[in-house]
């Protein structure tokens, strides 16, 4: 079955994507792309995936991060690092969506031999920071860069994004100290509150609230938003960059499988993936959403 879209309605330039409309229609795409990419693999993790497409596509095409795609390791970008990497099919999308590398690719995803691995790794792939698999480590990396851009007195920010159940691992906690401790207000944090992990729901596994407050005490810039309002994560990304002896923490409440109403609020879809009459009946929910888009 051929799962294919029509592609010219993305809008790749950053000076064009300024408004919500376009942002929705652009985070529907990457919706789009991971379940083909997830369908074609036969494995993968679609619930955070779908859930952090907005947040995404407020990064990259909504005009809070500085990067160029024809040139991966530009000195003056923005390091954006994805410590949940199991969320990697829904990051792939955004950066093929973004240019780094052909959208046909992500049909690759998870293939023998593909720079599109079930995890990200850092040297197969232009766009990719850090390589990552197992949680908790991306705050550490992040803080490390950080870091090394106040050491050369630099001004880029470095994004970190984390899943909520990353929380429950005390290494997680050792980064946060680090980050206050020497006033990393270039460190911003991303956390995607989904309520979710592999084994359940987070607060019958091991409960993080107030998740808010414990960043508070730890003397961060904390923030609490809707991970699918994108003027809401532009002002707060916004805000996050004004605070120079703090680091700054977003945490965006995200609907796991967002968009996909057979998906949504399930853990079951955390590390699973459509059957290929599922991913029709997914695509067709998401066209709805998306506009003008044909599928063969």
């Amino acid at each position: 079955m051929q799962l294919s879209a029509n592609r010219n309605k993305i809008v790749h330039s950053m000076e064009d994507i300024q408004h919500t409309k376009d942002l929705t229609q652009i985070a529907t795409h990457i919706r789009i792309e991971t379940l083909k990419s997830l369908v074609e693999a036969g494995s993968g993790h679609s619930a955070g995936s779908l859930g952090m497409a907005d947040i995404f596509a407020v990064l990259y095409f909504g005009g809070v991060t500085s990067y160029d795609p024809q040139k991966p390791l530009w000195i003056e970008r923005d390091r954006v690092v994805l410590s949940n990497g199991h969320v990697c099919p829904g990051f792939y999308a955004t950066l093929a969506l973004a240019g780094y590398f052909p959208v046909e690719e992500l049909s690759t995803l998870r293939k023998l031999g593909s720079r599109l691995q079930g995890h990200p790794h850092r040297e197969s792939l232009p766009g990719l920071e850090t390589t990552s698999g197992p949680l908790g480590s991306g705050l550490s990396q992040a803080c490390g860069m950080a870091y090394a851009l106040t050491m050369d007195q630099r001004n880029q920010h470095v994004f970190v994004l984390m899943s909520d159940g990353e929380h429950q691992e005390g290494n997680t906690w050792e980064a946060i100290l680090f980050a206050a401790k020497n006033r990393l207000g270039n460190v911003i944090a991303i956390v995607d509150r989904n309520n979710i992990q592999i084994d359940g729901f987070t607060e019958d596994v091991m409960p993080l609230e107030t998740i808010n407050e414990k960043y508070d005490s730890f003397h961060w810039h904390v923030q609490d938003v809707d991970g699918h309002n994108h003027e809401a994560l532009i002002d707060a990304i916004n805000q996050a960059k004004s605070e120079y002896q703090r680091p700054s923490v977003i945490v965006a409440h995200t609907i796991p499988g967002k968009g996909v109403e057979f998906m949504e609020e399930l853990p079951e879809w955390h590390g699973k993936t459509p059957s290929i009459g599922e991913t029709v009946e997914a695509l067709h929910e998401l066209r709805s959403l998306a506009g003008e888009i044909e599928y063969d």
